[in-house]
């Protein structure tokens, strides 16, 4: 599963990123997680508010680090 975490490399998109790896493994789900820092592209996704997470390329969560039942539920 291809997942895309969008932001300008602050806090919260890297703690976005660690958590998605961190519930994937513990739940076994394979995933490559690509963190896109490019405004240009975070922007060509609509998104305003980061960070934000892109699966299937649709945004499925923005403008905060989700919690970790929303990323089981995203990996389903």
């Amino acid at each position: 599963m291809e997942i895309k975490v969008l932001g300008p490399g602050c806090a919260k998109c890297k703690a976005t990123a660690d958590l998605i790896g961190r519930v994937a493994g513990e739940t076994g789900v394979q995933v490559q997680v690509e963190k896109i820092e490019d405004m240009r592209q975070i922007v060509g996704f609509g998104v305003m508010t980061t960070p934000a997470v892109v699966i299937g390329g649709k945004v499925v969560h923005k403008g905060s680090v989700p919690s970790p039942d929303q990323v089981r539920a995203w990996l389903g």
